[in-house]
């Protein structure tokens, strides 16, 4: 029997699944979903994968049909390989959700050409990331093994998917690219954005240093278009370089808050907006200096400047300059063409949109930059938010080649799994393998279609580590999200993540005896990024989360004292080492609830494509964790708020951090709406982006709205970082 053989009328694994809804005797069912796994395995998966009589046979034949590459399995004796499978094998993995397997068949694991038979399982899957991360290494290649099949580790979607296949796409998520205010520029950002779209991943693009609508362009005695007509040009871009129709190309642009055309870069997201310049399918994100923060609480007015006359005074682009300790010189400077609004209607019709669409994407400029140990300025991030690292702008000739190569951002990003790390053996060789097997990406990956992609990473060498599954871990633990220990739990969790990711880029920089480009230059190589840890002990002071980590070592004041002294003196490979992503299928695989954010239901209903509706219960769920497992929607955000800044002291880029408010909000659940409308409104939006702004939060994702009708609004449709 082939996989088009099967009767998806008469299989019973959906119709068990489906049970799952359907309460029994006031009890969610939790046993069908169990049910619907055992004969997904049996009637779907077991029938219909190829079988081969030994390791050789397999991989001769995986290899002589084209199916995976030849080459990096020689690294390795087929002695080894076996001994790998054979403690692969005895871990004993399983599935513990229908939806994980499901998940894992039907978006991840190799099969025919005709797409009628499997090629591999998870085991399968594992030893082939494992193998190919650890580049010859056999003791990286164990450990990579043992933290993959036990899902303390999840390598990206683009890594996990692709690794080892003779015809894949790359095995980077994400890319963020910016223009200069030229034509050439513009020209060479277009195809960039194409070429990178065609390879599979979403693209951010910084559009602040083009001239505004309306700005003359001296050569040709006419007037510039503005920021919108390049972004329905992105757009087109990327619904035509869609990889054959497989999937919607995607991208988000980046405009500065302070950029003249701020209100009609907004406007184009609207519902009721012009076809002629509304835009369907590209995301929008603002970056948001303090200064306007500063403006909207003084209720005052604000400028909005030139950036063709910004960089003609300045000598930079736009983006480069710190508009906050230069507002008030960019104001009196007459050379520079403003004009001016009320800063808390803006704030306003950023909050307006919000409602309606979830856009744009805040990130915290100034906030980002203050943290950035990196010589450099930071100016946007990427489809997901989670991306902040220094770029350096490019000139480009008429033919299109390159006065200066500038440097632009490739995401090589993976994610641990709270619960699982939490039984981990050994916590630090867990990251230390982790950050390896992200490396060996970084090193392997060369886009040459877009030098600066290519150039960034040669220089940075670029990675992001993050993590999944807290709330599943806290319910599992009975320990309410957002309450104080579960937030200093998360503050001690990224604490270990920063100090391990440390530990082995310094420890990989020595035995190459390399450093990312202008190390010396950074904040590691004269010790300050480290003051904060040698002045403060942030080991737990709770006697729950000390319990928590039990037996995990934690480090002092004296361990950062030591790991100071290694970095100043053999310095770090990688620029930048976590973000947290908002992984969304892998968190499935992994049976975890996804990053570090609340679920939305105890019992998540998910629609597949072709198959219809499939139910995900919660991890961990039963009767004694079922208090713990609040929506969302019924949560005060600032719980949420208060949880990713906790992780943020630790993190070096940022975290793709989502809000969900109700369109009807319960009563008491934020203290400004007493004696007011329960109506959500703008009001509430600006409350909550000024406290996140105030808690020290770099970005802030979608908002997520749920209507009386039961609708989602700003709901998750980013599938590229989504590891």
């Amino acid at each position: 029997m082939a996989l088009s053989d099967i009767d998806l009328t008469k299989v019973r694994y959906f119709d068990l699944n489906n049970e799952v809804n359907i309460p029994r005797n006031g009890q969610i069912q939790l046993d069908k979903d169990k049910e619907a796994l055992t004969d997904f395995i049996e009637h779907n998966v077991k029938p219909n994968t190829k079988r081969f009589s030994s390791l050789k046979e397999r991989f001769n034949w995986l290899e002589d049909h084209d199916y995976i590459e030849r080459g990096f399995m020689d690294k390795y004796s087929l002695k080894f390989i076996e001994k790998m499978y054979d403690y692969l094998k005895a871990q004993n993995f399983h599935f513990h959700s229908f939806m994980a397997a499901y998940k894992f068949y039907a978006q991840y694991a190799l099969r025919t050409n005709d797409k009628e038979y499997y090629l591999e399982n998870y085991i399968d899957r594992v030893a082939m990331n494992a193998l190919y991360l650890a580049d010859g290494d056999q003791d990286l290649a164990m450990d990579l093994a043992d933290e993959i099949i036990h899902q303390r580790y999840q390598p990206a979607t683009p890594t996990f998917l692709n690794v080892g296949r003779k015809r894949r796409g790359e095995f980077i998520s994400c890319f963020a690219i910016q223009t200069t205010d030229d034509m050439n520029t513009i020209g060479r950002t277009i195809n960039s954005a194409l070429q990178l779209s065609k390879i599979g991943g979403g693209v951010g693009i910084n559009l602040s240093n083009l001239r505004e609508a309306g700005s003359p362009i001296k050569k040709i005695k006419g007037a510039a278009s503005g920021v919108v007509p390049v972004m329905k040009l992105l757009e087109d871009s990327f619904s035509y370089s869609n990889q054959l129709g497989q999937r919607q190309g995607a991208g988000v642009v980046y405009l500065s808050v302070f950029h003249p055309d701020i209100i009609e870069f907004l406007g184009a997201k609207k519902e009721n907006a012009d076809e002629k310049i509304r835009l369907k399918t590209l995301s929008l994100g603002v970056t948001v200096p303090d200064k306007f923060y500063e403006l909207v609480e003084a209720n005052k007015d604000m400028y909005l400047f030139s950036p063709y006359d910004v960089e003609r005074v300045y000598g930079v682009p736009f983006s480069y300059v710190d508009i906050t300790k230069e507002y008030d010189n960019m104001v009196a400077n007459d050379e520079i063409h403003k004009k001016k609004l009320n800063a808390r209607d803006l704030e306003d019709e950023i909050s307006k949109l919000q409602q309606e669409s979830g856009y744009p994407y805040i990130i915290n400029i100034d906030t980002v930059n203050r943290a950035n140990p990196i010589d450099g300025k930071i100016v946007m991030s990427n489809l997901c938010s989670e991306i902040a690292q220094a770029q350096v702008p490019s000139r480009v000739n008429d033919d299109q080649t390159y006065t200066k190569l500038g440097q632009d951002i490739s995401c090589n990003l993976g994610s641990t799994n709270i619960a699982n790390m939490m039984d981990s053996p050994d916590f630090g060789r867990s990251v230390r393998a982790m950050v390896r097997g992200l490396t060996r990406i970084s090193d392997v990956e060369q886009i040459d279609t877009v030098p600066t992609i290519k150039h960034g990473n040669d220089l940075t060498h670029s990675i992001g580590l993050g993590a999944m599954g807290l709330h599943g871990y806290l319910a599992k633990n009975h320990i309410q999200y957002g309450s104080p220990v579960a937030i200093e739990f998360t503050g001690v969790y990224f604490l270990l993540l920063n100090y391990w990711s440390l530990v082995t880029s310094n420890e990989i920089a020595k035995e190459r005896g390399e450093s990312f480009h202008d190390f010396d230059k950074s904040a590691y190589a004269d010790g300050s990024y480290f003051d904060k840890y040698v002045n403060k002990d942030w080991r737990p002071q709770s006697d729950v989360v000390k319990d928590l980590f039990n037996g995990i070592f934690l480090p002092g004041p004296d361990d950062w004292k030591k790991l100071r002294d290694q970095v100043m003196k053999d310095g770090l490979y990688n620029a930048y080492r976590l973000a947290v992503a908002p992984n969304g299928s892998t968190a499935y695989i992994n049976d975890s609830t996804a990053s570090l954010t609340p679920i939305v239901n105890r019992i998540e209903e998910r629609q597949e494509k072709m198959i219809g509706k499939i139910y995900y219960p919660a991890p961990y769920l039963s009767n004694d964790t079922m208090p713990y497992y609040k929506s969302a929607y019924d949560m005060d955000m600032r719980k949420v708020i208060d949880t990713y800044a906790a992780a943020q002291q630790h993190v070096d880029q940022s975290m793709s951090l989502t809000l969900f408010i109700r369109s009807t909000i319960p009563d008491g659940l934020y203290d400004w709406k007493t004696g007011r409308t329960n109506k959500m409104t703008t009001r509430d939006l600006n409350l909550l982006r000024h406290y996140a702004y105030k808690k020290g939060i770099k970005s802030i994702y979608y908002i997520r709205t749920f209507t009386d009708d039961n609708d989602e609004i700003g709901a998750n449709q980013c599938e590229s970082c989504v590891i």
